[in-house]
């Protein structure tokens, strides 16, 4: 929508502007009209219609999109080469040397130096060129082009169609030789190519000398003309390409195109394909290797690649054969076992069941069966207790353990019940936990001895005294000048430095103090 100056707008008028907008999208509302009466195109996106604010853009319009900037005075000319201005006759002061012109010095001259300069004896005194300047835009500083001559292009024309007309009396002349067999390719001159679609096929033999070939003979019929049914196969007019095949109930042997995918499956394509494959999983797991870059290695590599595979199919093929044996080159079947004939007969009932003459064959499998080791009387996997694979006659879970029959299935049972018994047990205990005994530890790290009392009035006052020392410790300054020391140290002082002192590996140290 393209819409003036971004002005706030409540929830029901944003809603209202919203449906218009939509409306006008599915053309159920006229389109918006612009300052100069044209109708605004409703599915231009809103960043591109939107005027920016500095315009202050009072009505919906396009201009901002549109140039508005005036443009200044640009030319399409270009400089007039070779124009003379004025020839003068003598010297003049500030020209040129050399050759005497005034638009330019001695060091930008173009003309041959001469022996003696225009300075010098006045004589042969150059005209002055023509200065221009122009102001191009950015395609004219560009254009390539720009001040190229179309009347030079005449000479180009001229010799094409003077190649031309060659080529024509050439091929006149030879269609109108006696004996065309006496003219051969070899006269005709290396500048005059026959195009193959301009020369009679009928007296045109030699088709290698032909540069210009086309890429189908004009008769044939194009590959989306085969099949005019709407449901056949699909023909993209982009590429050219029709995958699939148009006639697929035709004789293969009458269809000369099969469909892309026919060429692309089949052949070198193929190979081709592989080669590509191999290069990229060769690349991927580390090899220096890219089709695009050096093709002729990678279809070295391809090469070797095949040969080393060949080498290793037939050396795992010997090894195979040479430890199971070869069944194929063994005797001959008999010829009774080979057509499949015998004596015996069978019956079978409307179903195709067998009635009589032939005994129910059980499956085999690959392993020994009936096969008894350490002792057992039955085989591995014939018990199965609480997820667990066993033997049947003494219930053991462990593969290669030793029979122990009877006996072993009561002492198993026994352990088992003295297992359930102690875990009972256990549990019952677990149920009432025996009281701990409080330890008190002494203040040099030994349990309390029952013995030792402590006094709570000479603690509290220990602790007291505990305190003052380490504020004294923080500030000396609070230390007295006369300092009384007792080296006598009580049980309760030896507590008080113990429930003071600050344990270093203790969490909530920081908030003791």
């Amino acid at each position: 929508m393209a819409t003036a100056s971004g002005a706030f707008k409540s929830r029901e008028d944003h809603r209202k502007q919203i449906e218009l907008e939509e409306a006008r999208k599915a053309g159920l509302a006229p389109a918006e009209v612009d300052e100069d009466g044209k109708e605004i195109n409703p599915h231009i996106p809103q960043y591109m219609s939107s005027a920016p604010w500095y315009l202050n853009a009072e009505k919906p319009s396009l201009k901002h999109q549109r140039k508005w900037k005036s443009d200044p005075n640009y030319t399409k000319s270009w400089y007039d080469r070779g124009a003379k201005v004025f020839q003068a006759e003598k010297y003049r002061k500030g020209a040129c040397q050399n050759c005497g012109a005034m638009t330019h010095d001695a060091k930008a001259c173009m003309d041959r130096p001469r022996k003696i300069g225009a300075k010098w004896n006045n004589k042969h005194i150059a005209p002055d060129e023509k200065i221009e300047t122009f102001e191009l835009d950015y395609d004219g500083k560009r254009d390539r082009w720009n001040g190229y001559d179309p009347a030079n292009y005449a000479l180009v024309v001229a010799r094409y169609e003077a190649r031309d007309a060659a080529r024509s009396r050439k091929l006149e002349e030879k269609n109108n030789s006696e004996n065309p067999e006496e003219v051969s390719d070899e006269d005709i001159d290396d500048d005059v190519r026959v195009d193959e679609a301009k020369v009679d096929e009928s007296k045109q033999m030699d088709f290698a000398k032909v540069e210009c070939r086309n890429l189908r003979i004009r008769e044939d019929t194009a590959k989306y003309l085969l099949n005019l049914d709407v449901n056949s196969a699909y023909y993209d007019p982009k590429t050219r390409s029709m995958r699939e095949d148009p006639l697929p109930d035709a004789d293969p042997n009458e269809k000369f195109y099969l469909g892309d995918n026919q060429y692309r499956n089949s052949g070198q394509a193929e190979e081709f394909k592989q080669l590509n494959i191999h290069s990229w999983e060769a690349f991927d797991k580390g090899q220096d290797i890219h089709m695009q870059a050096a093709p002729s290695q990678a279809e070295l590599l391809y090469k070797n690649f095949k040969v080393n595979k060949e080498k290793l199919k037939t050396q795992t093929k010997d090894q195979m054969l040479e430890k199971y044996g070869n069944a194929a080159s063994q005797d001959e079947i008999p010829k009774e076992l080979l057509l499949g004939q015998s004596e015996s007969q069978v019956e079978y009932d409307r179903a195709g069941r067998i009635i009589k003459g032939q005994e129910v064959v059980l499956p085999k499998s690959k392993y020994e069966e009936d096969i008894y080791i350490n002792n057992h009387t039955s085989v591995w996997g014939s018990w199965w207790k609480d997820h667990q694979w066993g033997y049947k006659c003494c219930r053991q879970t462990v593969r290669n353990s030793y029979c122990t029959g009877a006996a072993g299935i009561k002492a198993a049972e026994a352990a088992t019940d003295l297992m359930k018994a102690n875990i009972a047990r256990k549990e019952a205990d677990d149920e009432l936990p025996a009281p701990a005994e409080e330890k008190r530890m002494a203040t040099w790290g030994t349990e309390v001895p029952d013995d030792l009392v402590l006094d709570e009035k000479l603690l509290a006052e220990a602790l007291k005294k505990e305190d003052q020392r380490k504020r004294e410790e923080k500030d000396e300054r609070k230390r007295k000048y006369n300092v009384k020391w007792n080296d006598e140290v009580t049980a309760e002082d030896m507590e008080a430095y113990r429930m003071k002192k600050v344990h270093h590996d203790d969490p909530m140290k920081d908030f003791l103090h």
